[in-house]
């Protein structure tokens, strides 16, 4: 069961990578594409979970506006968290075969994928018990918010590589009170990696712990549908494949 890896190079704005995932699900519940991942990071922007409690939002939108600071409401699992430049999100289209139809059995697979990434930077990470997410014994390094449509998996994993963490600050991150939110950077400094080289790690992993081989687009043939669906988000930004999407 091959997946294919796209790795945007640039900063994507959240609203387009919604547009992007929901198109992509509803090609997957159709047998239209194949298992797909999606590796890329957000411009700034908070994302209310369909459980947020505003009041974790600690600034005005006006406020988060100066800041450059965008705020959504998503549809996936959680509370409240933020995303930026520096921060590696992986969002799967994946459909959950018989075997692998658990919910909790595929978010402690995202687990996984985060603890084995962080763990070959020399970062040991772990589960909590009774929240989400990877841990560290000084903070949060990964979070995790998914849904599924008819056994086929969106959104996904956030995985602070070298982030401004200041931008945690507008909010309480997944709605808990005085836990810190830490990065490879902040616990690994000049040692830690590259978001390229963190995002090599996580797609091995995720390969490994989904049990799929991947296939980079746009290497080989890819398929036409797929291609298809990509192009518009590439179309609107001016720029060709190769130059937002890492062959």
């Amino acid at each position: 069961m091959t997946a294919w890896a796209i790795c945007f190079e640039q900063p994507l704005p959240y609203a387009d990578g919604i547009r992007l995932q929901e198109s992509l699900v509803a090609a997957r519940i159709a047998g239209e594409i194949p298992d797909t991942v999606l590796f890329l990071e957000h411009t700034p922007v908070i994302t209310m979970g369909v459980r947020a409690n505003a009041q974790h939002i600690l600034l005005t939108p006006a406020a988060l506006a100066r800041q450059g600071i965008d705020l959504v409401k998503s549809s996936r699992g959680g509370d409240v968290t933020w995303h930026g430049p520096g921060q590696l999100v992986m969002y799967p289209i994946i459909r959950l075969g018989d075997r692998e139809a658990d919910a909790h059995g595929y978010l402690c697979n995202l687990e996984e994928i985060a603890i084995r990434t962080a763990n070959d930077f020399g970062v040991q990470a772990f589960r909590r018990p009774g929240l989400t997410g990877a841990w560290t014994a000084k903070g949060k390094l990964a979070a995790i918010g998914i849904r599924l449509k008819r056994w086929v998996t969106l959104h996904g994993l956030s995985f602070n590589v070298a982030p401004d963490l200041a931008g945690f600050a507008a909010i309480i991150p997944c709605g808990l009170a005085g836990e810190p939110i830490t990065s490879l950077k902040l616990l690994r400094g000049n040692a830690g990696p590259t978001l390229g080289q963190a995002r090599e790690h996580m797609l091995t992993h995720f390969s490994d712990v989904c049990r799929r081989p991947m296939r980079r687009f746009p290497d080989g043939t890819p398929p036409s549908e797929l291609v298809r669906l990509l192009s518009p988000f590439l179309i609107n930004k001016k720029s060709s494949l190769p130059d937002l999407i890492r062959p």
